[in-house]
């Protein structure tokens, strides 16, 4: 009888778990399914999905590596962790490139199963890296998970290909006993996801348990981490990534307005989920189109605007610049169309499934002629949630077009969401015309929108189009001082919904030397940062815009009482230049381009260099 092992546990504050291997290695499942178990104890978390640009990279090789980050606490977090605490390792490929954002000191558990000439040439390494001084400092835990997997499957009717495919779930079964996660929910996953596959099921089960029970058993790990709940608001949560939050906030907004949603998209990296999760709600009256090309998405979505439906579109930066011709379409008609914009490194094809911010331009000025559009920009996994139905409520009441920008880091990544109740959510009142109403298709209310009348409704007979319409009958009009009136009333239009936008809250000091101001995903990294330097002594405030055009109505004064403004970005410096032309102010810029989230340490230290000593 084997004698178990006694481990000591030890509790943290929060750590930072990184699993890397090749692309076919299934990391990507792991990270998430370490995730929404850790979700479901409790914790707050954010991760970091990191995937290959090149598709069907050779196995093995440095271009192949995929890699999940997830950083949990049992305290409020906003980021998925600067560098990681520890690294899984799968192969000598996820270590190489994996092995520089490791904290000093920090735990490498490698499969050393993997560790054989080949995938060691593949990796370009001279030497194994575990015999010599490559990993001198760190924590390394040697695991032959290939072995230990094949063994434990040993009885198990699968293909050698199929066995190896489960050292995934060895790996995630060692992960939850080490950090004390839950176990039973990947069971049930597992149990529901290959219950017509019998075979497979068994085997990723035992390669799973295999895992968890290593760890009890085996004398290479002394103590196993105990991470507290955190203290989140009372309220029922779920697990859950931007695109996914984007995809609910449309099926809330529609449910609060009473009209159908329809989706009209061509799938692109890395908006395409967004297309699948809400063609799994078809049981809702979710009508899901899949076009031929971006042209046609967009336009389908002007079809079904006009027909009375909440229409939103979904794409990345080069679908967005195919689309601009019929936004000002949209424009133009003065329908309501949601325009979701997953941002991704560019230009051209660039990098599809890395990050960048780099298509605030293209939103806010992208169009021919004057052609105003409401932007939206999302700070967190969540948040994509809440703008995604704001962006609705706002589209409909101003019968706009509207840009929802998100970016890959936000699709991604994922966070607790708190359940909003039906009674927290903003009402949606359609402009609807309804028989008997006074209409005429281009007259005003108050919001300077015009009606919204539904084709082959009696008496409601008009025509839309790319033409411009003569104000209140909307006949076709080629009148010189018509054409203006009308581009200066869409324009006043959009600038009245500058009356929804909240007053941008200022933390910290209200005035002082230095104002951070982000705008979208930047939001976790400067809160992180200028929290650290706060608590440094430093006397720093942050603001962050998530109402891009119009902007905030103080946020001119909110700039003006600070010395100086810096802005971070994952661009050239695109709302640095917007904010200067705007307010005629000087602002400092901190750029990075390289397809990566910024880490709160690049901002904190640039911060202090800023001030250059402690106030």
């Amino acid at each position: 009888m084997i004698e178990k092992i006694e481990k000591k546990v030890q509790k943290l504050d929060d750590v930072t778990v990184r699993f890397a291997g090749d692309s076919g290695d299934g990391m990507q499942l792991t990270g998430t399914q370490f995730s929404t178990s850790t979700a479901l104890f409790g914790n707050d978390l954010s991760t970091l999905p990191d995937y290959p640009a090149e598709i069907r990279a050779p196995a093995g090789s440095l271009h192949g590596v995929s890699g999940f980050q997830l950083h949990f606490s049992s305290n409020d977090i906003d980021t998925p962790g600067d560098s990681p605490d520890v690294l899984v390792a799968m192969n000598p490929a996820a270590l190489k490139v994996n092995l520089k954002d490791l904290k000093k000191g920090g735990t490498i558990i490698v499969n050393v199963s993997s560790f054989d000439a080949k995938n060691l040439q593949l990796a370009k390494y001279e030497s194994n890296p575990l015999e010599d001084e490559t990993l001198k400092g760190y924590n390394v835990v040697q695991v032959p998970m290939t072995k230990a997997t094949f063994h434990a499957l040993d009885e198990v009717a699968v293909s050698m290909k199929e066995k190896d495919r489960c050292k995934n779930f060895f790996a995630l079964g060692l992960m939850f006993w080490l950090f004390s996660r839950p176990i039973d929910g990947t069971v049930k996953w597992i149990e529901d996801k290959f219950k017509s596959k019998p075979l497979i099921l068994e085997a990723n089960k035992k390669s799973l348990l295999a895992g968890y029970h290593y760890g009890e058993m085996t004398e290479v790990f002394t103590t196993r981490f105990f991470i507290e709940p955190a203290k989140l608001p009372p309220g029922k949560y779920k697990n859950i990534s931007g695109n996914e939050a984007v995809a609910l906030g449309f099926i809330a907004a529609s449910y609060k307005s009473e009209l159908p949603l329809f989706l009209g998209s061509y799938p692109i990296t890395p908006a395409s989920e967004i297309l699948h999760e809400l063609s799994h709600y078809k049981y809702l009256g979710v009508k899901t189109f899949q076009a031929e090309d971006e042209i046609a998405a967009m336009c389908s979505c002007i079809g079904a605007a006009f027909t009375g439906s909440v229409s939103v579109t979904t794409t990345s930066g080069p679908g967005l610049a195919l689309k601009m011709e019929a936004i000002g379409l949209g424009v133009m008609t003065e329908l309501p169309i949601v325009i979701v914009d997953v941002q991704r490194g560019g230009p051209s094809t660039g990098l599809p499934t890395k990050t960048e911010q780099s298509d605030l331009f293209q939103a806010v000025y992208g169009r021919n002629g004057e052609c105003p559009v409401c932007v939206l920009a999302a700070a967190t996994p969540t948040d994509c949630f809440t703008l995604a139905y704001e962006a609705v409520r706002i589209a409909i009441k101003y019968m706009t077009p509207v840009i929802l920008l998100t970016d890959g880091y936000l699709a991604q990544g994922s966070e607790p969401f708190r359940i909003p109740e039906e009674s927290e959510m903003p009402e949606i009142i359609n402009n609807i015309v309804k028989p008997g109403d006074e209409y005429y298709p281009y007259s005003r209310n108050e919001n300077l929108s015009r009606p919204w009348a539904l084709p082959g409704t009696p008496g409601f007979e008009h025509r839309i189009g790319g033409l411009e319409k003569s104000h209140i009958y909307g006949h076709v009009s080629y009148v010189p001082e018509n054409h203006e009136f009308m581009v200066n009333l869409r324009q006043e239009k959009v600038d009245k919904i500058q009356q929804e936008i909240p007053d941008i809250a200022v933390r910290g000091e209200q005035e002082g030397d230095l104002l951070v101001l982000g705008w979208g995903s930047t939001y976790g990294a400067i809160n992180e940062a200028v929290t650290r330097v706060r608590e440094q002594g430093y006397k720093v405030s942050q603001a962050h815009m998530r109402y891009i055009y119009p902007v905030a109505p103080n946020l001119g004064n909110v700039i003006k009482n600070f010395k100086r403004v810096l802005i971070p970005e994952l661009n050239l410096g695109q709302m640095a230049t917007i904010i200067r032309s705007k307010f005629l102010i000087e602002v400092l810029q901190l750029n990075k381009v390289q397809g990566l989230p910024f880490k709160a340490s690049e901002i904190e230290n640039h911060i202090i260099n800023l001030l250059g000593g402690k106030q």
